[in-house]
């Protein structure tokens, strides 16, 4: 009795399902772990067939090698290894794997094991074997470290990232790879994980082991062991140097649209319009509100549609158009000339998803450009003698009035001093004239003396102005002259 109940506790702590059975196939006995895997009270098992836990092929194996296999069973230690099917006792079916043995008793010896374990401990290898490959070949450092912040684990990317080896690193304090001013931010981290919370794309800053600091994002989490106390962190470090940058670039870019004087405005292929600049409403007339998502047919005049296809051709073939001349409709329905910068937007495939365009209104420089035109008509065709200088005296322009009245044609005497016009006896006269320009003021109706080419001295009435660059300056004077006296 003493050693059955051994023998029964023996069965009861294997941690396989046990099934005896004789060599009729009739079941003798299972331990609690067959109860647990096939569902059956063992009352209820023993005494049937085995065929009851396990279909008809695990017998007609059986009755195959039962001869050869239990002939003289002293000689074998070992038995037949299977893989079958169970079934449960709510009828469904399962895999498992059966080792059979022979007992001292005559009987049969039947370990079975569910091949879904088997299968979640090959599983939970392979997942290892790929976790860790994934750790080895990823671009992001990936580190494991205690609750007191000591690296315990260290990848190729964290050694590409930071410049330690891993033989460096280990066994020594995270805190190495934070900047002094970061260090209450470590530990807040480390308390957070303690109490088991997750820390996800955390913005901060990090420095190499050549003391440079960089921007990096990461992700921290706890490592549980397999009570699920939490033993330690796994943080993720991706270098966001790269994003950083990027969205500085975005910002400035952004802060450039939004102040420009210029209308730019964003369109996709089929002309709708996507983006609208604070320049882009002052010219056109249309908020943002209004004309975003219409088409970019309200800002072109009728006669100008063959136009706006030729641009698309150009654009779906990768062409940009720089400074194009042409014309432009307001809200309010006036026409007014433009200058366009047009060129093609991509995506992050490079294709070609749209185009951004550069507007600028020219009205004004048209309207410059006709006053310097008629201007320049004045100057060509006028009797006097209009010349310009620097500030220094050097001659700058020279029209056709000035080459009758002086006798220089433009050729020979630009680039030359005004002292060839210029007796000696005025040139202090000269003087008093430059530093009433210098001082802003202009100087009408001077009576004076000056040169021919040919040295004859003539007198001629001056009026002479600033004159002032883009900004203001003064960078030089114009005259005008009158001669007061024909000469033949």
């Amino acid at each position: 009795m003493v050693s059955t109940t051994k023998f029964e506790s023996l069965l009861e702590a294997v941690p396989d399902a046990l099934v005896g059975m004789d060599q009729k196939g009739t079941i003798r006995f299972v331990n609690r772990q067959t109860e647990a895997l096939f569902g059956g009270e063992r009352d209820d098992l023993v005494g049937e067939p085995i065929q009851t836990l396990l279909p008809d092929p695990l017998w007609q194996v059986y009755a195959e090698h039962r001869e050869a296999y239990f002939a003289d069973p002293r000689t074998r230690s070992s038995g037949l290894e299977l893989e079958l099917s169970g079934r449960h006792r709510n009828g469904t079916e399962f895999p498992v794997n059966i080792s059979l043995s022979h007992i001292d008793t005559g009987d049969v010896l039947l370990v079975v094991t569910a091949v879904r374990d088997v299968t979640k401990q090959r599983q939970a290898v392979e997942t290892a074997e790929l976790i860790g490959a994934v750790v080895q070949y990823s671009d992001d450092a990936i580190m494991g470290a205690t609750l007191q912040g000591i690296i315990t684990s260290w990848n190729p990317a964290a050694t590409r990232m930071y410049g330690y080896g891993s033989k460096e690193i280990i066994g020594r304090s995270g805190s190495l790879l934070a900047p002094e001013d970061r260090g209450a931010e470590m530990h807040d981290v480390l308390v957070k994980i303690g109490n088991g919370q997750a820390v996800e794309r955390l913005e901060t800053m990090r420095v190499r082991k050549d003391g440079t600091v960089f921007p990096v994002s990461v992700t921290i989490a706890p490592i549980r062991d397999e009570d699920g106390v939490i033993v330690g962190a796994s943080a993720v470090h991706r270098d966001v140097t790269e994003q950083r940058q990027a969205f500085e670039v975005a910002q400035r870019m952004a802060a450039i649209v939004q102040g420009s004087d210029d209308a730019i405005i964003g369109r996709t292929l089929d002309g709708i319009i996507t983006s609208w600049n604070p320049a882009a409403t002052r010219m056109y007339g249309y908020s943002s509100e209004e004309i975003i998502g219409k088409s970019v047919d309200f800002l072109v005049p009728d006669d100008r549609a063959g136009e706006l296809e030729a641009l698309l051709a150009k654009i779906r073939a990768g062409q940009a158009v720089k400074h194009l001349e042409t014309i432009r409709i307001r809200k309010d329905g006036t026409t007014f000339p433009v200058s366009l910068t047009i060129s093609p937007i991509r995506d992050a495939d490079n294709a070609i998803i749209g185009a951004s365009v550069i507007g600028r209104d020219v009205t004004d420089q048209k309207e410059a450009f006709e006053a310097s035109r008629t201007m320049a008509a004045i100057l060509q065709y006028s009797g006097e003698g209009v010349v310009g200088t620097t500030l220094d005296g050097i001659i700058t322009s020279w029209n056709p009035g000035a080459e009758r009245i002086y006798g220089y044609s433009s050729e020979e005497i630009i680039g030359k001093s005004g002292r060839f016009i210029t007796p000696q006896d005025r040139a202090n006269e000269a003087l008093a004239v430059l530093e009433k320009i210098r001082a802003g003021q202009s100087v009408e109706h001077l009576e004076t003396t000056c040169l021919r080419k040919d040295g004859m001295a003539f007198p001629v009435t001056l009026s002479v102005a600033p004159i002032r660059d883009a900004d203001g300056a003064i960078v030089g004077l114009s005259a005008i002259a009158h001669t007061v006296t024909k000469h033949t």
